[in-house]
């Protein structure tokens, strides 16, 4: 039986006739930039984190990249990120003209390993941007101590962790501002690009608001340089569709995770993702190691079941980084990651057939190493 990693698709099926509506409704209307979808789901977003603003942006790139540029982060500042992740946490610093300043991670949770973070700090040092990856809360709480302490400003890069909470907080409201991404295969996924900056102050929202429409606070008269990065009315249209199911999907990938948690338990060779007791992990990704990865990645590839590796190589070692100096001695723990992980399908609508068929695919490498 052929799984795939992800089926956009069957969840499609399932709400087909609410998001052919919704469209039809952008297209009769012919108003596709900002307007009422656009402010429905910046209102519907702010009230699901209970957080005070949601501003609609063109990507979860841009979210994080347009906060920097409204704290007026860039050139001669620092940024403490993780080592790994997905490339636009660190380009985005980069993109501004600040610096990233990496550090390693835990190596059960791949969050950022926040007892390293202090060791990083300069008087450049500007922001932190934790990330929630796969959709587990890094340990904010410390995070937000030390920022307190050294007056740093922390942006959750909650792009895979929508729903997910922090000792009972939600995810995205636990720094002082964060970004979320929309992207199609995310657990609330658009039908494009698409993101959010969330954030509680005031002044910080408009200013991300102004930057997100070329400065503009009427029109043709600039009060900042700022740049095109709207969110699109047919994407707000499907993701005010999706969003009251998005509970539901993410109990289900929790259950899919606790599936494939017992069957593992009983595999030696196979370390399972954790959940730590103060989280709710939503699992945009379920991520193992296995010995002998790239085999494995493989033999999925020839039973014709899907897999991903997230991420191949840590962020302070791709080329375009090099000028930086890093080693992989200084993020052995990212290095590890990175050679080990594999990712399995967990998607709402993934059947348990299809989850035994990737159990299998997992028990018949184990069984295959030396």
């Amino acid at each position: 039986m052929p799984v795939p990693m992800l089926d956009l698709r069957a969840q499609y099926r399932r709400i087909k006739a609410e998001i052919d509506g919704a469209v039809a409704e952008v297209f009769e209307s012919q108003g596709f930039i900002g307007g009422p979808k656009v402010e429905g789901l910046e209102t519907a977003i702010a009230q699901f984190l209970g957080a005070k603003h949601a501003i609609g942006v063109a990507s979860g790139t841009d979210a994080l990249l347009l906060l920097l540029k409204a704290k007026g982060i860039g050139a001669g500042d620092e940024v403490i990120t993780t080592a790994f992740s997905f490339f636009a946490t660190a380009g985005a610093i980069a993109n501004v003209g600040a610096t990233p300043v990496f550090v390693d991670i835990e190596p059960d949770t791949f969050n950022i390993d926040v007892t390293q973070i202090e060791s990083r700090i300069t008087k450049r040092t500007r922001a932190v941007i934790p990330v929630h990856l796969f959709g587990q809360c890094a340990d904010m709480a410390p995070i937000m101590d030390l920022a307190a302490t050294h007056g740093l400003f922390v942006i959750e890069d909650a792009a895979q962790a929508l729903g997910a909470q922090y000792k009972g907080r939600p995810a995205a409201t636990l720094g002082h501002a964060a970004a979320i991404s929309f992207y199609p295969t995310k657990n609330l996924g658009g039908a494009g690009d698409g993101g959010m900056v969330v954030c509680r102050d005031e002044a910080l929202a408009e200013r991300v608001r102004l930057l997100r429409e070329h400065g503009a606070d009427s029109t043709y008269h600039h009060a900042l340089v700022g740049a095109n990065s709207r969110l699109d009315a047919l994407q707000a249209a499907v993701l005010l569709v999706k969003l009251p199911h998005l509970d539901s999907w993410n109990d289900q990938r929790r259950a899919n995770a606790a599936y494939y948690a017992e069957r593992f338990a009983r595999m030696p060779g196979v370390v399972a993702p954790i959940e730590r007791a103060e989280n709710r992990h939503v699992y945009h990704q379920y991520v193992i190691r296995l010995p002998k990865r790239d085999a494995a990645r493989e033999l999925f590839s020839r039973q014709n079941v899907g897999c991903a590796v997230f991420y191949p190589s840590p962020l302070p070692l791709q080329p375009c980084f090099q000028q930086l100096g890093y080693t992989e001695a200084d993020f052995p723990h990212a290095v590890q990651a990175s050679r080990e992980v594999l990712a399995l399908p967990i998607y709402p609508e993934l059947t348990r057939a299809q989850q035994d068929e990737v159990i299998a695919a997992v028990t018949q490498h184990i069984q295959a190493l030396p």
